[in-house]
This record gives structure tokens, sequence and C-alpha cells, in this order.
């Protein structure tokens, strides 16, 4: 078993809870994406002021605070205890699943990238946005099962213990758990452009509901088995694992439904002020057109 050095004397403490840190190199490769990321989104917004156009804090706010999620996930402590305790491994999963992708989705880097990036640069972000492989990719349906069941096939198999045995693998499994994620969350909550599939915003938020039923069955699977998931846990801590997933997953899918809400709002607040607007101006355009005719009318009379 290829394992974190000094797993196995891990303590829950305080002290390491703080300190153990991953300086391996997949953790440092993970921190300077993570970096790297924030510098170009931070340059970007500074490139807009530059040009008299202002970014919403909130959007900026949610990127960060996702990679900041990104990297707990996979640097922090509660990755180096994943190698022991079930609950820190059900933690890193909310982190990487839950939380973390729907977060940078709400940072629009799409529409980011695409208000400054060059013309070449601009071209080819459309080109694969509209392109015919991206379109059934994104399409949500496998989409959102890929999201959902992927878990299940994950938790509820031997998988665990293959890719817990031998790290490199589970990092990979991460890294695909997260972008599998960001594929799901993108189009719920992010406001970038989405060229295929358009989701209205009832959509949106049944395709979060349909989740909470799957959630809890998994959950429920875990806390109904009598052995641990993978020889590194415990029984208990399997159940424990169990409760923070069931509990995590449902209060971070109702969450996830408040900016939805507010978008649906905004949205059809938007549509009202249009609707209004074509209606001033079409009754503006009918009042012009019959002010020649009342003018007549009157010179008619007066000639009479």
């Amino acid at each position: 078993m290829n394992t974190m050095p000094g797993a196995d004397h891990l303590g829950l403490s305080l002290h390491n809870l703080l300190t153990r840190w991953g300086t391996g190199p997949f953790a440092l490769l993970v921190l300077a994406a993570v970096v790297a990321a924030a510098i170009w989104y931070l340059q970007s917004v500074w490139a807009l002021s530059a040009k008299g156009r202002t970014w919403s804090r909130t959007r900026t706010t949610s990127f960060l605070t996702g990679l900041v999620l990104v990297d707990l996930a996979l640097q922090s402590p509660v990755a180096t205890f994943t190698m022991r305790y079930f609950e820190a491994h059900m933690i890193q999963h909310l982190l990487l699943m839950v939380t973390a992708p729907p977060l940078l989705a709400m940072g629009a880097p799409m529409t980011l990238a695409l208000q400054t990036s060059g013309r070449r640069t601009k071209v080819r972000l459309l080109r694969v946005l509209n392109s015919r492989p991206f379109k059934w990719w994104s399409h949500p349906i496998p989409t959102a099962g890929i999201y959902y069941f992927a878990m299940f096939a994950f938790f509820l198999t031997s998988a665990v213990e293959v890719a817990m045995s031998h790290m490199w693998l589970m990092d990979v499994v991460n890294i695909a758990f997260l972008i599998a994620s960001m594929h799901f969350w993108w189009p719920i909550v992010g406001v970038d452009l989405i060229p295929h599939w358009p989701m209205t915003h009832g959509m949106k938020m049944i395709s979060l509901l349909i989740g909470v039923p799957i959630e809890s069955f998994l959950a429920l699977a875990l806390l109904s088995t009598t052995r641990s998931v993978a020889s590194m846990y415990s029984v208990s801590g399997t159940h424990a694992g169990a409760g923070i997933l069931w509990v995590g997953a449902e209060a971070f899918t109702f969450l996830a439904l408040i900016p939805i809400f507010i978008q649906w709002i905004r949205f059809e607040g938007r549509r009202t002020a249009r609707i209004d607007a074509e209606l001033d101006a079409s009754y503006e355009a009918a009042g012009s057109a019959l002010t020649p005719i009342r003018t007549d009318e009157r010179r008619a009379g007066i000639d009479t």
C-alpha cells in the first residue's frame, strides 16, 4: 500500500488538524494551479477595470473561495486524514463535488476570459464552445447521470479500496470528480454563456432536487453496511462518513437553490422591464401615427 508518510500514526488532534498540510508533488502541483488560476482571474478583472468596465465583486469572491476550497480538499490536512478517517474522505468529497464547483461556476470564468482575451484566443474559445463534440459532451442528461451515479460506483464497490491503496490513482479520481462536478454545476448556477442545451430556471432546480433521494439512498446504503468501506477505515468511521455525506450533500443542495432562485427573479424582472419598454415604444409609435390624422381633422373642422 502506498500511503502518506506518517499516515499510520496520524492521530486526531488539533495540532495535526492545523499542521498536516501535504508537501508531496501532487499537493504542490494543486497549490501551484490554484495560485495560477487566482492570479489569472485577478489580472483579468484588473484589465477590465483599466478599460473602464466593472466586474462583480460577488463573482470574484465566489471564484477565489472555490479555489481555496479545492486546495483545502487536496492539500490541507483534510487530504492527509483521508488515509485513516472515512469522515475526512467524505469532507473531501463534499468539497470537491458540492461546494467548490458551484462557487467556481458563479465566478463566470468563461465570460471573463471572453471579455479580456485577445481576438485569436476568443475565437478559439467560441469555436470549442460551439463545436459538435462539446454539444454532446454538455448534454444535461448524461452529465447528471455521471455526476450522481459515479458516487455509487466508487463508494459501493471495491473502487475505494483500490484507489486508496494507490495514492496516484486516488489523485486521478479526485481530479476526475472535480472536473465532472464543475461540468455538472456550470450550467446550473453559473452565469457563463451556455451555447447548447439551455436550461430554464425551473429545470435547474429540478436537476438539483433529483439528487436529494439519490444521495440519501447512497448515505443509507453506507449507514446500513456491516463492514467498512475499505480496510483502512473502521465500520464506525464508515457510518459517520455516511452521516456527513447525507447531511452535507442535502444542506449544500438546498443552499444552491438560493442563487438559482435569485437569478430567476432577476431574469423575470429584466423580462418584465423589456416587455414594458416594448409596450411603451409601441404606444408612442401609435400616438405619433395618430397625430397627423388628428391635425388634419382639426384643420378640416376649421375650414368648415
